[in-house]
């Protein structure tokens, strides 16, 4: 019998269409349970849309249309999105679907009759866009928190959930399950800034608006977001208080909740409160992954930088989206998106690192085997060594989905693609071609890439499923279920190859640019529209000149330990006083290219602590397509600003 591995997205608000960052969500999701259902897990997938609450109200009413007219419009628009980026999840549940609905009345009122829910009245500063209520020291600056928003005096009867009964409660369940959060980090957070504190009991119930699931036992009230929302995760595989199906019974607890970090709280103190009430197991872990950020900033219409992956998916393609948001964002940290970041990305990984090793190597089989290459019997060496690359790769790649980390298994793909590249190179075989004494050295290296391409198409199954199909296709490999169990060279007998197909071509920056605008025509009215600032947005001189860069003299260099990609640097930057800093490159420069060289900096960067050594700056390079390039400065006056 399979093992069960029960995974689920936040769903998505029905407010406007998803743009990028809320995209990444459930492409993350997606190639996590393509990569569960790759290893033999029995996988369901749920996602969705959250479609109550005074916003939706209010928006149906400024459009004329009622509030379920805009809902389903809405839903369809994410759900139209989701089904863009080949996500293969196995319900999209609505807050407005039947079997949900009834589930939550039925929630609220057992929560109502053993006491967990109790009515009262609320006053305090409300949020309409975020839908959350707060005290005036909970406010930034007069604002919401969360959105930075007004808010506005609210007073009202209401249903609460105690969350103070079960704080003591939580917090041991936190102290025995210390894998609940993801990253660790985001406990502290819940911990200090909420439970330390003490809860305030939650607000379950709204009676100023309608649109909402009406309370069985006092219908003047609507189920309050969060009890409705947060629930879609049990009432989705069946749960419901009055009998909860087979489904239910298989699949909860979830194995994994996938959510943005900005919603963690709700996922980590009041889900889990719920669920405490309710007499259910607890989900197993959250993943609170980071923001993709336009640059540096959030997205949001008003800056004029959202990104909508349905028309990303239109210019540079499905996969390549998927790939460029699964490399781009970190475990921990905030990813960056700008369309020029996309075409570098993609020229360097997609065209030139994985489409051309494959089109070169199948190429080479067709012209001097007929496309026919069998298995050599019996390795050499160098051979060998690339199937110990290969094993290794498969090792990191495993350690690392398991991990959930997606970027770093990412790299350790194209790692192994770069080796690959690198062997034809070692072995020239265009040169073994003009020698017949050399065929049967000739087969072996071709063998060898083919298995190489063959083991690639495997492990980014999860990430790029078209491309991994196609690379089969031209293989004519199989790359089914039990593919992942033959990730090794040496597996296959013998290659039949059809004609080599392209994967990716290379981006050329204007046409994209020409492309992206014709998506999105320039209106007189809104001169500002998206698509008319592809890269990074304008910036004042005052903005630049807020950066202190300087020139600085590398007085060492050394790997740092615990990392396969940091250096540190010790610098000199003419205050007298020695400056450490860590930088990115040692996949490009070994610390002898640095030494004695000088550098530019960004001397008025916070510091960061980065595999335990802190690094108190940047120095700047240039990007060139996916390398780096160190900007040197030679000659100019240790210390001198740059302007």
């Amino acid at each position: 019998m399979k093992e069960k591995f029960y995974i689920t997205t936040a769903i998505a608000y029905t407010s406007r269409k998803p743009h990028i960052g809320n995209t990444y969500d459930v492409v993350l999701a997606d190639m996590i349970a393509r990569y569960k259902r790759m290893r033999g897990y029995d996988v369901y997938f749920l996602t969705g849309s959250d479609e109550h609450g005074q916003k939706i109200e209010q928006a149906a009413r400024e459009q004329g249309v009622t509030p379920k007219e805009y809902v389903d419009r809405v839903a369809g628009q994410i759900k139209a999105v989701w089904d863009c980026m080949n996500t293969t999840y196995d319900r999209f549940i609505r807050t407005t679907d039947a079997d949900h609905e009834a589930a939550i009345q039925g929630i609220f009122e057992k929560l109502y009759r053993q006491g967990d829910i109790y009515k009262g009245e609320y006053s305090g500063k409300y949020c309409v866009p975020c839908e959350s209520f707060f005290t005036p020291s909970q406010l930034v600056d007069g604002k919401c928190p969360d959105c930075g928003r007004e808010v506005t005096d609210a007073k009202e009867e209401a249903y609460f959930l105690r969350l103070s009964k079960y704080q003591d409660r939580l917090m041991k369940y936190y102290e025995e399950n210390p894998d609940f959060f993801l990253p660790a980090e985001r406990r502290a957070e819940m911990v200090n800034n909420f439970l330390k504190p003490g809860l305030a009991d939650l607000c379950v119930s709204r009676s100023s608006f309608t649109w909402g699931i009406p309370v069985r036992f006092d219908p003047r009230h609507v189920t309050y977001v969060w009890l409705d929302a947060l629930s879609n995760y049990i009432t989705g595989v069946g749960y419901s208080p009055d009998g909860s199906s087979d489904r239910y019974k298989k699949y909860w607890p979830a194995d994994l909740h996938v959510i943005g970090k900005d919603i963690m709280r709700f996922h980590t103190i009041y889900w889990p409160i719920i669920l405490m009430a309710l007499g259910e197991p607890l989900p197993k872990q959250v993943l609170g992954h980071p923001w993709l950020l336009f640059g540096e900033d959030k997205m949001s219409k008003s800056r004029g930088n959202v990104i909508y992956a349905d028309d990303l998916a239109k210019v540079f393609g499905v996969d390549a989206v998927r790939y460029y948001l699964l490399a781009e964002m970190p475990f921990a940290q905030d990813g960056s998106i700008t369309y020029e970041q996309i075409i570098t990305r993609c020229n360097a990984d997609l065209a030139n690192t994985l489409g051309n090793l494959v089109n070169r190597s199948i190429a080479m089989a067709g012209k001097y085997f007929g496309g026919t290459v069998r298995r050599p019997a019996q390795l050499s060496a160098q051979a060998e060594s690339m199937a110990d690359a290969a094993r290794q790769t498969l090792a990191d790649y495993t350690r690392l989905m398991d991990g959930y980390r997606n970027a770093d298994a990412v790299e350790a793909i194209m790692s192994f693609a770069k080796r690959c590249n690198k062997y034809i190179d070692e072995t020239t075989p265009w040169i073994l071609a003009k020698d017949p004494a050399d065929r049967g050295r000739l087969e072996e290296v071709l063998y060898v890439l083919l298995e190489g391409i063959r083991v690639l198409g495997i492990l980014l199954q999860p990430i790029t499923p078209g491309t991994s199909a196609e690379i089969f296709r031209q293989l004519q490999a199989d790359g089914g279920a039990t593919a992942f169990e033959a990730a090794y060279l040496g597996a296959q007998a013998q290659y039949t190859v059809t004609a080599p197909v392209p994967l990716f071509a290379r981006l050329d920056p204007e046409q994209v640019t020409a492309q992206i605008q014709a998506l999105h025509p320039a209106d007189p009215a809104e001169p500002e529209k998206p698509a008319q600032a592809p890269f990074l947005p304008e910036i004042g001189i005052d903005e630049f000149m807020k950066g202190d860069v300087r020139v600085a003299r590398v007085t060492a260099c050394e790997p740092v330990k615990k990392s396969k990609k940091l250096l540190k640097l010790t610098l000199d930057d003419g205050s007298g006083t020695p400056r450490t800093v860590c930088s990115g490159i040692a996949a490009w420069y070994k610390p002898e290219d640095l030494t004695g060289h000088s550098v530019l900096l960004v001397a008025n960067l916070k510091p960061a602590v980065l595999c335990g050594v802190e690094s108190n700056g940047m120095i700047l390079a240039a990007d060139a397509n996916g390398e780096a390039r160190v900007i040197f400065a030679d000659g100019l006056p240790i210390g001198a600003r740059v302007r």
